[in-house]
């Protein structure tokens, strides 16, 4: 595995290379609503309904800064943070860290505001070296817009911190639910010029991941060829769900968001189990449609951003997990 720190820089650069590539996709409507004044307000009124687009500034009572708790200024993130292209022009100069005002974890500070969720609850990390990444991800902003998708651990310490907690049970039965249908347990049927060689390379790269299945679960998954899927054993379906049920909030937010970028149950879990680096669970991802560009050709626009676009959900959700573990 890939040393913490390495895994950064190198996500830092996938990020870098997916702002490029994803910029071709922002609609003209997005761009226009960098120069959207309304996109940055001061907190509503009661009477007033909050708007899903708008970033809130909680402004202080009093001028004097110095005096200030970090609950009577705040930033909160609209809802349209996890999902939105751009939500407004930078309006910060420094991004600091802190601890927070319990001692119960570390916050983001933008200037002298905390830094709070889509919800409005402050953004409390569980170490230093989260908050610290997160804080990079803000830095890394540019003047003429705030942009979601190039802060991928942002995105999921609201996933861990928000939606977990309240929708466990949930996540849990959607991952369970595609479960049968796995990338992993499907095999090309190999009787087609357009097929040609794909099961030969994934009976060499995907068995030997089958075959740790069955050493960590006790059963071997079935393989099929049909479109529809098939269905797996009970009892390696109750021990998948047993190892999801024991998973804590960062633990679970991570992996479903590999789960949803790989097609794949099986790929998450044997990277939090540390079976599959980074690299080894992109190329199975991938290893059908690579096959495809080695002997059809890239297409550019398309597939570029396609491998983008993965590689910065992988390592994004796997930086994240190990983060969340130091101490």
């Amino acid at each position: 595995m890939r040393s913490l720190a390495s895994q950064l820089i190198y996500l830092t650069s996938l990020r870098r290379c997916a702002l490029c590539s994803v910029a071709r996709r922002v609609t003209s409507h997005a761009a226009a609503s960098t120069s959207d004044p309304s996109l940055l307000s001061s907190s509503p009124s009661p009477d007033t309904p909050e708007n899903d687009d708008v970033i809130y500034l909680k402004r202080p009572a009093s001028s004097s800064s110095s005096s200030l708790t970090r609950d009577e200024a705040s930033v909160t993130m609209p809802m349209s943070f996890m999902t939105g292209p751009v939500i407004g022009k930078r309006f910060y100069k420094n991004v600091t860290t802190r601890l927070a005002d319990d001692g119960n974890g570390w916050t983001v500070m933008l200037d002298y505001r905390t830094l709070k969720t889509p919800s409005k609850r402050p953004l409390k990390l569980p170490n230093l070296a989260l908050a610290k990444a997160i804080a990079a991800e803000w830095e890394y902003q540019q003047i003429d817009g705030i942009r979601p998708f190039t802060m991928p651990l942002m995105k999921l310490a609201c996933t861990a911190l928000e939606r977990v907690p309240l929708t466990r049970a949930k996540v849990i039965d959607n991952l369970m639910n595609k479960f049968h249908q796995d990338l992993v347990f499907c095999r090309s049927p190999g009787d087609s010029i357009f097929t040609k060689g794909v099961l030969e390379k994934q009976e060499e790269k995907i068995d030997p991941l089958l075959d740790w299945v069955k050493l960590e679960f006790g059963f071997r998954p079935m393989v099929y060829s049909s479109f529809f899927g098939g269905k797996q054993e009970d009892g390696l379906v109750k021990a998948v769900e047993s190892a999801l049920k024991k998973t804590n909030d960062c633990e679970l937010a991570a992996i479903d968001a590999i789960a949803a970028a790989a097609h794949s149950l099986v790929i998450p879990l044997a990277i939090f189990r540390e079976r599959l680096s980074i690299e080894e669970a992109i190329e199975l991802i991938r290893l059908e449609e690579d096959l495809q560009v080695e002997r059809w050709g890239l297409v550019e626009g398309g597939h570029d951003v396609d491998i983008a676009d993965l590689q910065v959900h992988i390592s994004s959700a796997v930086v994240f997990l190990r983060m969340s573990y130091r101490q």
